[in-house]
């Protein structure tokens, strides 16, 4: 696991090139998606947002992080991606300047469900009257 410069302290995350890099394919993925038409039954009627792109170190492998739109199922989409991903990476080759075209992998992004979760969650109305005595009480929760 990589560690922050000084050895000590949290993992250190992506560097500023692996972010880079996972910003230019996912804006060039969103193009090829744009353009190319995916022959497949389960993308039939589908647009699929791609959310995030997030390269390995050595920028050879993207996981590709997708939300289908229009009602696919997001396995069946997730699936069809991952099925045609040396289609998908030959077309990226033409839309990006990089040394390698990095292998493709696709998942179901699921920040959307949690944020769902999360939005049931606060309109619950134990948690709403929570928040209103801690709000009346003037209290922010840290000690």
């Amino acid at each position: 696991m990589k560690r922050s410069s000084s050895g000590r302290g949290a993992p250190a995350g992506p560097s500023q090139r692996q972010l880079r890099a996972g910003e230019l394919v996912r804006h060039a993925l969103v193009e090829v998606l744009r353009e190319q038409e995916i022959h497949d039954e389960a993308m039939t009627g589908v647009s699929v947002t791609v959310t995030e792109v997030r390269m390995s170190p050595d920028l050879r492998h993207a996981t590709c992080f997708v939300e289908p739109l229009g009602g696919g199922q997001a396995d069946a989409v997730v699936d069809a991606l991952n099925r045609h991903t040396r289609f998908l990476r030959g077309e990226l080759g033409r839309h990006i300047d990089m040394k390698f075209t990095p292998d493709l992998r696709f998942l179901h992004d699921e920040s959307f469900n949690t944020a769902r979760a999360m939005d049931r969650l606060f309109d619950d109305p134990r948690v709403r009257r929570d928040l209103e005595k801690r709000d009346e009480d003037g209290s922010d929760g840290e000690a």
